[in-house]
């Protein structure tokens, strides 16, 4: 019997293709093969439609091409992806080529030593970069520590950069006029230069983490 979520993943790639509403067709789908919440969610973030999942995966950027510049960093969405990854948890390789944490673990984020470990993955990417700016979402749980911590890293690591806990990230992650790494979709699509950083870091990890997916 054929998996209903792939099932329903495919239909929603071929009317989302076709130009129907998402919000309306993601109901549809979901409808008529009973999916439950979690499910729903998986579609949510892992279903685009063909043509515009392909133009987001054109505009990515890789870490060589930061060289010299200055990045942004979704700090929150980028630490939590990793951390996700390193510590078997799920995640999804989304049709727009980008690797989604979907345990939703910053409902519940605490920082940790494993925090600190994806930290320094992320900064290993960004080693030729002029410098690195982590903007947290300071409404979550120990951010103003957590900020510290990684102005700490970056100081020891003897790189540029900053970390500051702030009301709304995406505004400053959006005014930013380089290179800007998260995995959040409404980012990605208003930043002139988006960058996967905590996706390609997975994708060259061996063993691969297992990455779901919904092709």
């Amino acid at each position: 019997m054929p998996d209903p979520l792939l099932a329903a993943a495919a239909e929603l790639r071929h009317l989302l293709g076709r130009g129907y509403p998402r919000v309306r067709c993601l109901a549809l789908v979901g409808d008529r093969h009973a999916l439950d919440a979690a499910q729903r969610d998986l579609l949510v973030r892992g279903v685009f439609a063909p043509a515009a999942a392909a133009r987001r995966r054109r505009r990515l950027l890789e870490p060589e091409d930061c060289a010299g510049r200055v990045v942004a960093v979704d700090g929150h969405n980028q630490l939590i992806t990793l951390e996700t990854a390193l510590a078997g948890g799920r995640l999804l390789w989304a049709d727009d080529g980008v690797v989604r944490d979907i345990a939703r673990a910053a409902r519940s984020h605490r920082p940790g030593p494993r925090t600190l470990a994806a930290a320094g993955l992320l900064l290993d990417g960004l080693r030729e970069a002029a410098g690195v700016i982590f903007f947290l979402d300071a409404p979550l749980s120990h951010s103003g520590r957590l900020a510290a911590d990684l102005r700490a890293l970056l100081a020891a690591r003897g790189q540029a950069g900053d970390a500051a806990a702030i009301p709304a990230p995406d505004r400053e992650l959006i005014a930013h006029p380089g290179p800007v790494a998260s995995g959040d979709s409404a980012v990605i699509d208003r930043v002139e230069q988006p960058l996967d950083l905590a996706g390609g870091i997975i994708l060259a990890m061996r063993p691969l983490p297992a990455l779901e997916s919904l092709a």
